[in-house]
């Protein structure tokens, strides 16, 4: 297998989604239901997503982009608030801070797990903040328990970003079955997807009620035909069509958390044998493995591109596009949010977060998903390992 040229074997993208016949037969009922929109198959996901969490109460979303903007008006967060956050993630993590008037303030990551760094998340806090938003990268929780005890020092408000951390644990607890308030994407490249979607857990039914106002327009509905709007909503339900297919996918979550933690082992062993830690090439870690369990959504590392030809620069770009050449699909996830257009004009600047450029610049996603072999991941690491040395000479 590993001999194998790029011609005779099939191109290996970075991620595949896998909608089996049983879900596009489910769809097909729902398309022939008459009811397509929010209706029994939204209800029923959002009563299966929250037996997942312990019984709290969960709304679901058209994205996972609405789900975080519905938590940060949820908590109160507005113009003149702060809330802390990290530069390496989805530019909506930071967007939909200023989609309500507030300021993201991005802090350094920690360049083992690639998550905030809580030391600088305590350094940044000022008399604005209002929250703290972590991301789980590649679906790596921070450490929970001292996120919460800075929270709750400070007074304020935790809305995860969980994008990417479904079944994702701490302490052998699930993400969203504890917490504040915890945003989860269903996103078509997530573990489990929805095609689009997402949802938010929360705390308590009157977040709920609000969560759900707020997802269609802020309409309050009495009686046959009484309709009212204390406070503008957006568009944000999801479909039943959509919630077919999330139905689906969530009874599978236990065998495609075990399928990705077995690709992720065969992708330790295959970088071991092929040297890559060798060449400087930095595999994924957590601080303590044994308090935080990921769903290996992503398996990413980061490229030496001091030592590579084309420098910081351009390293990465000549990896990327010589392993397509020989049939590997990769990804970037993420490039630091803080040196956007955008958030320069809000004054941030090179320097400014020395970990996160540095891991921005060289940070590459590599193949992963349940239906890949393991002759797959020998074949991406080898391809890697030839592909590296060859660009570092």
């Amino acid at each position: 297998m590993l001999a194998m040229t790029a011609s005779a074997a099939p191109f290996l993208p970075f991620v595949r989604p896998d909608i089996d016949a049983a879900t596009i037969a489910e769809v097909g009922k729902v398309l022939a239901s008459g009811w397509i929109t929010s209706g029994p198959k939204m209800q029923a996901f959002e009563a299966a997503l929250s037996d997942l969490f312990g019984g709290r109460p969960v709304r679901t979303f058209a994205n996972g982009s609405a789900t975080m903007e519905i938590a940060l008006r949820i908590a109160g967060i507005g113009p003149g608030d702060e809330v802390i956050t990290t530069p390496i993630t989805w530019v909506a993590t930071a967007n939909v801070v200023v989609a309500v008037g507030a300021k993201p303030v991005f802090v350094d990551i920690d360049p083992r797990t690639r998550n905030l760094d809580l030391d600088a998340v305590e350094a940044a806090i000022t008399p604005r903040t209002r929250a703290i938003m972590p991301v789980y990268l590649s679906g790596l929780p921070v450490d929970m328990e001292r996120l919460y005890a800075i929270a709750t020092r400070h007074g304020l408000r935790v809305i995860e970003d969980a994008a990417q951390a479904i079944d994702s644990r701490w302490r052998g607890q699930r993400i969203g079955a504890f917490g504040d308030l915890v945003s989860f994407s269903f996103q078509a490249n997530k573990n489990i997807t929805t095609i689009e979607g997402g949802c938010l857990v929360m705390n308590t039914p009157e977040e709920a009620a609000r969560a759900e106002r707020l997802r269609l327009q802020g309409v309050i509905r009495t009686g046959m035909d009484g309709m009212d709007v204390e406070e503008p909503g957006g568009k944000f339900n999801l479909t039943d069509v959509n919630a077919a297919v999330g139905l689906a996918q969530l009874e599978r979550l236990d065998a495609i958390t075990a399928r990705r933690a077995e690709l992720a082992d065969t992708y330790f062993r295959c970088a071991a044998d092929s040297g890559l830690q060798a060449m400087g090439i930095e595999l994924p870690q957590a601080l303590d493995p044994q308090a935080a369990t990921t769903n290996w959504h992503m398996f990413q590392v980061v490229l030496p591109t001091e030592r590579m030809q084309g420098g910081p620069a351009q390293a990465r770009q000549k990896l990327m596009e010589a392993m397509r050449e020989r049939g590997i699909g990769t990804g970037v996830h993420y490039p630091p949010v803080h040196l956007f257009t955008y958030y320069r004009s809000l004054g941030w600047r090179e320097g400014m977060l020395p970990h996160a450029e540095r891991i921005g610049r060289g940070i590459v996603t590599l193949p992963l998903f349940p239906a890949m072999q393991a002759s797959d991941v020998e074949r991406v690491c080898a391809i890697l390992s030839e592909t590296c040395k060859r660009l570092s000479q």
